[in-house]
């Protein structure tokens, strides 16, 4: 069983930065993806930010120019992150591990966006 344990979440104001980490349990390199979903309050989950296998990144229309995904390999983790923040960015943040046929999901961490 992968675990995957999210942090870096907090309080924030609006125009500022955060930094989220994924510590994965076992390579990275076994999943073929791994990315970043949101919860917000009232809200179904959406999609955040990918970065497959071989790299390719994928984000949301939302979050494009603002966010950034990216891995450290040797250290089994992936990061988010989080630039000109807005209100409306405020959710739970999950990370995701995709395997053909299993999907992982960290335990999530809190992003406020606020004045």
């Amino acid at each position: 069983q992968v675990q995957l344990v999210e942090s870096g979440g907090g309080l924030v104001q609006p125009g500022g930065s955060l930094r989220l980490s994924c510590a994965a349990s076992e390579s990275i390199f076994s999943m073929n993806s791994m990315g970043w979903y949101r919860q917000a309050p009232g809200k179904q989950r959406e999609l955040v930010a990918t970065i497959s296998y071989g790299g390719t990144t994928n984000y949301a229309d939302s979050v494009k120019g603002r966010f950034t995904i990216s891995r450290d390999n040797a250290k089994n983790t992936v990061f988010l992150q989080m630039n000109s923040l807005k209100p409306e960015d405020t959710a739970v943040y999950y990370c995701n591990g995709r395997r053909p046929l299993r999907v992982y999901w960290g335990q999530g961490t809190q992003v406020t966006v606020s004045s």
